[in-house]
């Protein structure tokens, strides 16, 4: 059973994301979605494992029949794909267009003196907001797994000049943890992953899609431990060139026992997660057993 923890970079070698940045430079993605979907795709559909997971995905966790979940899983690659590709056409300075829903809450909680958290998940392509929802009285400090691909650090950071947009690397050291802490004590936001484990192997549980599932402890203890303000931002692709920014702002009570504060949060987020998800069933992108993975 493939482990929860994701290896940490994007496939392929760097020579290819090399050479793919350079073709896009001159090249519609459109032609590159066509190519995926025709010739990559159906193979995937064969021999990834990914596919058979995604596949029970819509047959247990959507309820999809048989044929219907064949169908969405093929769609699911294939938009899968179109957003890699649509992150090395942003490398390659193509443009992306991005509509932000509740940017208010975004822009009240980044004008006030303290900082807060921003709780993501591999849905849709959230790396997106990083480079049209920013902040110019805050540093946005977003965690980065800290073995990817030099290609794709050398892409984000062309990108993230000018944004005061800062990465943290998530290291075995644990010494983003720190980073993390400093950065919240000077008022600053904090981007974190809340579908996968970090590191550490403590989670909580929640009910989500109609069954338990256990979400990382972390993302929702730091927010606790300083009573921050947290935002869940989802970022889904509407259209070949269009992405759709989703943001809402996680309740809870910030007086409650610490313990109750990060249950409150887990489970507003694996609520919010689950709304995204009836809207857009297809962009799920987690490719393991989400439900029954081992820690």
């Amino acid at each position: 059973m493939p482990k929860r923890e994701w290896a940490g970079n994007t496939y392929g070698t760097a020579f290819m994301h090399r050479w793919l940045i350079r073709a896009l430079r001159h090249t519609d993605v459109r032609l590159w979605y066509a190519f995926t979907a025709v010739f990559v795709i159906p193979f995937c559909m064969i021999f990834a494992k990914g596919a058979r997971t995604t596949y029970q995905y819509f047959r247990q966790r959507q309820g999809f029949g048989p044929l219907k979940s064949f169908r969405m899983t093929y769609v699911n690659l294939v938009l899968f794909s179109q957003v890699v590709i649509d992150k090395f056409a942003m490398f390659a300075g193509k443009k992306m267009k991005l509509k932000v829903e509740n940017y208010d809450i975004f822009k009240n909680l980044a004008a006030k003196k303290e900082g807060f958290v921003i709780l993501s998940a591999h849905v849709g392509c959230y790396e997106m907001a990083g480079y049209e929802l920013v902040s110019d009285k805050k540093p946005f400090n977003a965690l980065v797994f800290a073995h990817e691909k030099e290609s794709v650090m050398k892409g984000r950071k062309s990108l993230f000049i000018g944004n005061h947009i800062k990465m943290i690397p998530i290291k075995s050291d644990m010494s983003h943890i720190f980073a993390i802490d400093n950065a919240l004590a000077n008022g600053e936001i904090v981007s974190i992953p809340a579908d996968r484990m970090l590191g550490s192997t403590k989670s909580v549980e929640v009910n989500f899609l109609g069954t338990k599932a256990k979400l990382p402890m972390g993302p929702f203890s730091i927010a606790a431990m300083r009573g921050l303000n947290v935002i869940a931002v989802n970022v889904m692709k509407t259209s070949s060139t269009g992405y759709t920014a989703y943001i809402k702002q996680l309740d809870y009570d910030k007086d409650a026992y610490r313990k109750q504060q990060v249950k409150q949060l887990a489970n507003r987020y694996s609520e919010e997660l689950e709304q995204i998800l009836k809207i857009y069933p297809a962009q799920w992108y987690n490719y393991f057993d989400f439900w029954n993975a081992e820690e």
